[in-house]
C-alpha cells in the first residue's frame, strides 16, 4: 500500500485534490473517475459486505467481474455503514477532510444522514458538493429514484435516435450516466477555479439531474421547437437536424458499414465530384439540401460496388471524411489508437495484465496515469481512516468490531 501511494504521487493535473464519493453504480463514480485519472485522491465509500453494486455488474472472467476494474481504477476503497450512527460520524470526518463531496443518494436520505448541502456546508464551509439525482434536488420528484436510461429518455436523445417509423433507440452503453459524470466533473472544476480565485468563496452546491447533461448537448431541439413549432423526429443515421447534406452510414461490397460525413459546402462538393454528378447543381447550401436524397442514393450505390478498403482509399483521396464503423476488436487492432497510446496494459491482482482505456484527455506537461485497477472492497480502510483522517488503532478496532467498517 505504501509503495502504491508513493507511485501515485505527482501524477496528473489534480494532485492534492481530495474527493470523497458517497455514490454508487455509474454517474457519480464516473465524475470521481475523471478526477482520479488526473491525480485527485478519491475515496470511494462502500457498505461493508457486498460493497458498491457496480462490483457485480457486467461480464466476468473466471468469476471476477470486469467492469469495476475500470470504473474503480485510481480510487481508494473504504467500507462504512452509514445506517450506523458511528458510521455517519466517520462520514462527516471524511466530509471535513475533502475538497469535493459527491453524492447520489436520495434527497431524504441525504438529509437524515446529514450529507445534504446544508449539512456538508456546516461541516466544511469550503467544500464543493456535487449532488446527482434522477430529477434534481429542487423538483417535486426529488425523492424518487432514477437511472441513466430514464435520463436519456427524458433528454430528447432517445426520441431522436433510430430510423423513421421504427422504435426509439438507446445507445449501447450507459450514455446518460456517463455524460452526467463527465458534466459533473466539469462543474466541480469550474467551482474549484472560483474557490482558487475568490477570497469570499463559501462553498458550492452543484445540483445535477440525470436528464440535464444530454438535454444540454442537443443544442438545437428547444430553439427549433420554439421558433418553428416543429418536433424533430428520428432520421436514422442522417440526423434530424444535420449540419450538411451528406451524413449517413453505407454498406460496402464486402459487408462492412462505413460512415461518411460532409459537414461543409466544400466537402459536399467533393462527394459530388467523386460520384460524377453535375457540380453546378450542388453549388449552394440550398441546392445541396434539396438534393440530399439523390446524393444519399448515389453514394449508397457507389459504396456497395466497392470493397471497404477501396471506398476508404478513394474517399480519403477526395478529402471526404469517412470511417469504418469500429467494433471493440477494430479498436484493439487500430494503428491510430496504438500511436496515441489510447489502450494501456496494467496489472490486476485478480486477472493479471488487463487492457483498458488510457487517461483521456491527455496533458503534455503533467499527464495523469492509471496506477491501479479497481481496488478490493475496503482495501484502503487503514490508509484513509488512520493515515488521512487520524483515527487511532483503538477507534479502528472498535469500528471493525461493530461492523461499521
Amino acid at each position: 500500500m505504501a509503495n502504491e501511494a508513493r507511485d501515485h504521487e505527482g501524477q496528473g493535473q489534480l494532485r492534492g485534490l481530495k474527493v470523497v464519493e458517497f455514490a454508487h453504480v455509474v454517474a457519480g463514480p464516473m465524475a470521481g473517475s475523471m478526477l482520479a485519472d488526473q491525480g485527485a485522491d478519491v475515496v470511494h465509500v462502500e457498505p461493508p459486505g457486498a460493497g458498491d453494486a457496480a462490483r457485480a455488474m457486467g461480464p466476468s472472467r473466471d468469476g471476477v467481474p470486469l467492469w469495476f476494474k475500470v470504473a474503480g481504477r485510481n480510487k481508494r476503497s473504504v467500507t462504512l455503514d452509514l445506517h450506523h450512527e458511528a458510521g455517519r460520524l466517520v462520514a462527516h470526518r471524511l466530509v471535513a477532510w475533502a475538497d469535493v463531496v459527491i453524492v447520489t443518494l436520495r434527497a431524504g436520505r441525504l438529509r437524515r444522514w446529514e450529507l445534504d448541502w446544508d449539512s456538508v456546508h456546516r461541516i466544511n464551509p469550503k467544500a464543493v458538493l456535487l449532488q446527482i439525482s434522477g430529477f434534481g434536488a429542487t423538483s417535486s420528484r426529488a425523492d424518487e429514484p432514477g437511472f441513466g436510461k430514464m435520463g436519456e429518455a427524458r433528454s430528447g436523445v432517445v426520441h431522436l435516435t433510430g430510423f423513421p417509423g421504427g422504435p426509439p433507440v438507446h445507445t449501447g452503453f450507459s450514455h446518460g450516466d456517463a455524460v452526467t459524470g463527465l458534466m459533473g466533473a466539469y462543474a466541480v472544476l469550474a467551482a474549484l477555479h472560483r474557490r482558487a480565485h475568490d477570497p469570499a468563496f463559501d462553498g458550492e452546491w452543484i445540483d445535477l439531474a440525470l436528464f440535464e447533461p444530454l438535454y444540454r448537448l442537443v443544442e438545437w431541439q428547444v430553439i427549433t421547437h420554439d421558433q418553428l413549432g416543429s418536433v424533430p423526429e428520428r432520421a436514422g443515421n442522417q440526423l434530424a437536424v444535420a449540419p450538411a447534406a451528406v451524413i449517413n452510414t453505407y454498406r460496402s461490397g464486402d459487408g462492412d458499414w462505413i460512415t461518411v460525413t460532409s459537414a461543409t459546402l466544400r466537402s459536399v462538393r467533393n462527394v459530388v465530384r467523386l460520384l460524377g454528378l453535375p457540380e453546378e447543381e450542388f453549388a449552394t447550401s440550398e441546392q445541396q439540401h434539396a438534393g440530399r436524397e439523390g446524393l444519399d442514393d448515389n453514394l449508397r450505390t457507389w459504396v456497395a460496388a466497392r470493397t471497404t478498403d477501396e471506398c476508404l482509399e478513394e474517399l480519403t483521396r477526395a478529402e471526404v471524411v469517412a470511417s469504418r464503423i469500429f467494433s471493440a476488436q477494430d479498436i484493439a487492432t487500430d494503428p491510430v489508437y496504438a500511436e496515441r497510446d489510447d489502450i494501456i496494459t496494467i496489472d490486476d491482482a485478480d486477472l493479471g495484465p488487463v487492457r483498458m482505456q488510457a487517461v483521456i484527455p491527455r496533458f503534455n506537461e503533467r499527464p495523469g496515469r492509471v496506477w491501479r485497477t479497481g481496488p478490493a472492497l475496503g482495501q484502503d480502510n487503514h490508509l484513509v481512516y488512520r493515515d488521512w483522517l487520524g483515527l487511532d488503532e483503538t477507534e479502528l478496532d472498535d469500528l471493525e468490531k461493530q461492523g461499521v467498517i
